[in-house]
Parts: structure tokens; C-alpha cells; sequence
């Protein structure tokens, strides 16, 4: 697990950047925390990390619940806050795109219960402070170890 501290949003969002822009097909991140915790902000990250054109302003889509945006991968962006579950979630025929060639970006992950892919990323938002975030990154797969280790590498090359 790698856990990091960012003072504004302005931080929260250059850390979505960052980890963004080293995904690959298939990425599934799984976002969980409190209501205005940073979760949107930090897909806003990860939209700009891959490549998503600015005329596409990235938002919550809560009551919309799914979100798809071009990029260098398409984005898929889900808010499952509304849903009452995972057989909900289920029953909307979501599963298909947790599988394919794009980026799944999926706030209220908690909300997919047994239905979380094996192979992911979470990532825990919570409060620190007025300004500041704790993020708390927790791998589940080597793919997704080895994503951490070059996204928080000091020496790598990544793209922010």
C-alpha cells in the first residue's frame, strides 16, 4: 500500500494526472470515500493523464451514473453513489465495460460488493484537514504493484 498527502486539489488532480497517464487497456480503479472527499477530482486527474481533450469537462456523473470520455482510452467514469447495490449495478450491463479495452474509473466502489474485478486498484479518499487529502493506494494484482511502483518512483520517467 502507498499512501500520500496532498495540501489542495490542485495536488489531488496533478496525482490522477500522473497515474493516468501510465494505464493501460483494462484498468479498473476503484475510488471509495466520504461525500466531497476528493474522488472526482482525482478521476479529473486521470482524465487529463489520458489525454482527454479539455472540451470535455470531466464531472461527477452521479445522476447520470456513467460518464464516457475519448482519450488516448476511452474513459469510463461511474458514479454508483444512487445505486442501492452490486445486483443493481449488475442489472444496468456494466460488467462488459469492466472488462474491455478502456479505463474504468468507478467512485462508490464499495457499491459493486463481490462484483469488483480481482485485478484493480483502490484507492481510499479521506479528509486530513480543510485542504488536505489522504489517498491510500492498495494494488490488488502484480500488474497493478508494478503500476505503483513506477507511478511513485521518484526516478521514473512518467509522463508528470
Amino acid at each position: 500500500m502507498h499512501t500520500v498527502i496532498t495540501r489542495s486539489v490542485e495536488e489531488t488532480i496533478r496525482l490522477g494526472a500522473r497515474l493516468g497517464c501510465l494505464l493501460e487497456p483494462g484498468s479498473f480503479i476503484a475510488l471509495s470515500g466520504e461525500l466531497g472527499s476528493g474522488k472526482t477530482q482525482f478521476a479529473q486527474g486521470i482524465a487529463a493523464g489520458l489525454g482527454l481533450d479539455s472540451a470535455y469537462p470531466v464531472t461527477s456523473p452521479t445522476f447520470t451514473i456513467l460518464n464516457e470520455y475519448p482519450g488516448r482510452l476511452t474513459l469510463y467514469h461511474f458514479d454508483l453513489y444512487r445505486l442501492g447495490g452490486a445486483d443493481e449495478v449488475m442489472d444496468l450491463g456494466f460488467e462488459e465495460l469492466f472488462y474491455g479495452d478502456g479505463v474504468c474509473v468507478v467512485e462508490w466502489m464499495e457499491r459493486l460488493g463481490d462484483h469488483l474485478p480481482a485485478q484493480r486498484l483502490e484507492v481510499m479518499l479521506s479528509y486530513e484537514g480543510e485542504m488536505l487529502r489522504r489517498l491510500e493506494f492498495t494494488p490488488h494484482g502484480s500488474n497493478y504493484e508494478a503500476l505503483l511502483e513506477k507511478c511513485f518512483d521518484p526516478c521514473s520517467d512518467s509522463c508528470y
